[in-house]
């Protein structure tokens, strides 16, 4: 069995989440810097059996594609290139960056921590996968 990987990619720093190998539990991994994010998964997978990568979608209110997807399509075209033999599967990430606010600010953390957009995108990866992960088990 093998870890399905969400990744909540942005222009400066992308969050990374992965499952366990059960793909029970969703959990954040870390956010690295944009342009090193495929050399990263490179990496990760050369380590780890990764079954499938999921890739945040970003839409607006109206189900259309939102700016930052001129972005991120490039992107997902380079991660099927890369990696050929894992499908990439695509999340609606409307709201997690602001779901994942919330969770820190819930969560007790002290305001400088709050702050720390690295976690934010952590964290909006983990909410991208355990999305994902109940869609495919409803």
């Amino acid at each position: 069995m093998g870890r399905i990987v969400a990744i909540d990619y942005g222009q400066k720093r992308t969050g990374i989440a992965v499952t366990d190998e059960l793909k029970i539990i969703a959990t954040g991994l870390t956010t690295v810097r944009t342009i090193d994010v495929l050399n990263f998964l490179q990496d990760y997978s050369r380590k780890n059996n990764v079954e499938c990568f999921v890739v945040g979608e970003p839409k607006q209110m109206n189900n259309a594609a939102s700016e930052s997807a001129v972005y991120i399509e490039p992107f997902v075209r380079r991660l099927i290139a890369t990696f050929p033999e894992i499908p990439v599967k695509r999340m609606d990430e409307r709201f997690t960056s602001l779901m994942a606010t919330r969770t820190i600010r819930e969560a007790g953390l002290k305001k400088k921590d709050r702050q720390d957009k690295a976690l934010v995108d952590t964290v909006s990866a983990t909410i991208i996968l355990q999305s994902y992960m109940e869609m495919v088990k409803g």
